[in-house]
């Protein structure tokens, strides 16, 4: 299907996501730490914090285990397509890259900062993305992964700068099953996203370890990080479509400096059990 792309300006102020430059918001908001390199593997206890189940052994005959021969992998087995792209106010990042920006692997940042391969959504803003020609199928396990670039603020695996985000699968593009994502409104959240834990099963709060050279599989739900999902939550057998409603609240100055980042942040979508593997 064509992509039906609305494409904003940019907008004045900040030039990275608010997942990497600073908590959005007022100047009261504390800001993230400095930008460390890039974690090259997932914490130990990475497993006990992300599903528990690996890829299928199709998943990983394809996909094998090394993400930095990104080229091996089916280009297809990640997204194809932007369907629609609706941003709202105080976005702009990334837009100029549509669509490849978020086509092909994650390009995580560890625990340590956001990856800046990214589009942003701003806040209640959405983006439906394709497959075509193949299809997310439930399988053993989680079938999908959705990858945004959350991290530990200062370290701390217990403070996670999050910008949450509803999931939803279609199989044809009009009847959509939605996993249940229910982030707490909280107007004086300290990293201004307007929100706070617990999620449910909203994206956006989970890690992202995979990126090309790094040899994590973004097949893999148990160490790729990111949110990985079971269609058989929402009873569908299969899905071509995943679409993905930014849940923050947050501020976009009327004026002066206007950030281009807030929302969620979509860096990337695999598919774990696919029709074509």
């Amino acid at each position: 299907m064509a992509a039906a792309l609305r494409l904003p300006g940019l907008c004045r102020g900040l030039t990275l996501p608010c997942a990497l430059a600073c908590a959005c918001g007022p100047p009261a908001m504390r800001s993230p730490p400095p930008v460390e390199p890039t974690d090259s593997a997932a914490p130990a206890d990475v497993g006990a914090t992300m599903a528990t189940e690996g890829a299928t052994d199709a998943s990983v005959a394809e996909g094998g285990n090394d993400a930095g021969e990104a080229a091996a992998f089916p280009a297809d087995r990640f997204v194809t397509g932007v369907v629609s792209f609706s941003p709202t106010d105080c976005t702009g990042f990334g837009a100029s890259s549509m669509p490849g920006i978020v086509e092909g692997p994650p390009v995580g940042g560890g625990a340590s900062h956001g990856s800046t391969d990214v589009v942003s959504l701003g806040s209640g803003g959405s983006i439906v993305v394709s497959f075509d020609p193949n299809a997310i199928v439930d399988g053993p396990g989680p079938d999908f992964i959705v990858f945004e670039n959350p991290f530990w603020v200062g370290g701390n695996s217990d403070d996670v700068y999050a910008e949450p985000g509803e999931i939803s699968v279609s199989d044809d593009g009009v009847t959509w099953a939605t996993f249940s994502c229910t982030p707490t409104v909280d107007p004086g959240s300290p990293i201004g996203t307007g929100t706070a834990p617990p999620y449910g099963q909203c994206g956006g709060w989970q890690i992202v370890y995979s990126a090309p050279g790094n040899g994590i599989s973004p097949f893999d739900p148990a160490t790729a990080g990111g949110a990985a999902f079971d269609l058989a939550d929402v009873g569908l057998s299969s899905a071509r479509y995943v679409r993905i409603v930014d849940k923050t609240h947050e501020a976009c100055p009327e004026a002066g400096a206007r950030p281009n980042t807030n929302g969620f942040d979509l860096d990337a979508v695999a598919i774990i059990n696919a029709l074509r593997p």
